[in-house]
């Protein structure tokens, strides 16, 4: 792919947007999106030629989801959203935590990265990136904007920190239930950390949900203590029962289709 100045203009465009939600510093921001600070601070005025190279400005335009010759589908309110958006607002308001599993393809990832772009402060992971503690950890300081070098542990104690000073910050945990069992623990070790101070969202599918449901009933590992974390509930919205599951995806796919495709007719 040619790296078009147009593209780099848009990158920078939505960069500057996420910077804007960003509550913390210029140079604690420029960390979370892996950029040198003064390399950010050249941006912000102006500057674009040679400053980063082609695979930073792909990865910085695959994360902000920048498509440069790609048709955007709107994102459409549809019940998933509007559920997702509900709780993850309440949970960030009053620095409380939930857990969401439900069917694949009906729109988690894509609200849950809408929500971390618009909102200040909400901090977007996908676990499938980051699989085991130390990675986790790694990942959750970078995003956060804590220099991700040096020891784990200081890492991990100057995360939660960083997050107590942060204004109704929320972290999004999108794919749960790729975390192996200690990196899940951690999540717990973190909540611990920031009780009160920050919100935390896990999403997942119905096999996570399984796997935790079964941890909590068997009572296993640190499961019923996780679970009563995220508010002793898994919210979910695709119904059980045939005929009003047919009539939800019905719904899904006409609202979505319907803002998308012009004279949609389902």
């Amino acid at each position: 792919m040619e790296i078009t100045s147009l593209f780099k203009e848009k990158v920078v465009e939505d960069l500057l947007i996420k910077r804007n939600n960003f509550g913390g510093t210029d140079a604690a921001f420029a960390r979370s999106m892996e950029i040198n600070p003064s390399v950010f601070s050249r941006l912000q005025k102006g500057e674009r030629d040679k400053l980063l190279p082609d695979s930073k400005w792909l990865r910085l335009g695959r994360e902000l989801g920048v498509h440069a010759n790609k048709r955007d589908w709107v994102l459409v309110e549809t019940d998933v959203f509007s559920q997702i958006r509900e709780e993850v607002l309440f949970c960030k308001q009053y620095s409380k935590s939930m857990t969401f599993a439900d069917e694949s393809e009906i729109g988690k990832t894509e609200t849950l990265k809408y929500m971390a772009k618009s909102l200040k402060n909400c901090f977007y992971i996908d676990c499938t990136q980051c699989k085991k503690p130390n990675a986790f950890i790694k990942k959750l300081a970078t995003v956060v904007g804590v220099s991700p070098k040096g020891k784990y542990d200081d890492m991990k104690e100057d995360t939660k920190y960083y997050l107590t000073l942060l204004e109704e910050p929320i972290v999004l945990l999108d794919e749960f239930g790729a975390l192996n069992k200690d990196a899940k623990g951690l999540v717990q070790e973190y909540w611990n950390g920031t009780e009160g101070q920050c919100a935390w969202y896990a999403v997942g599918g119905n096999a996570y949900r399984n796997q935790l449901i079964n941890g909590v009933t068997n009572d296993k590992d640190f499961f019923p203590e996780l679970f009563s974390r995220f508010s002793g509930n898994v919210s979910s919205i695709v119904p059980k029962e045939k005929h009003e599951r047919q009539d939800f995806y019905k719904k899904l796919v006409t609202d979505v289709l319907s803002a998308n495709i012009k004279d949609c007719i389902i």
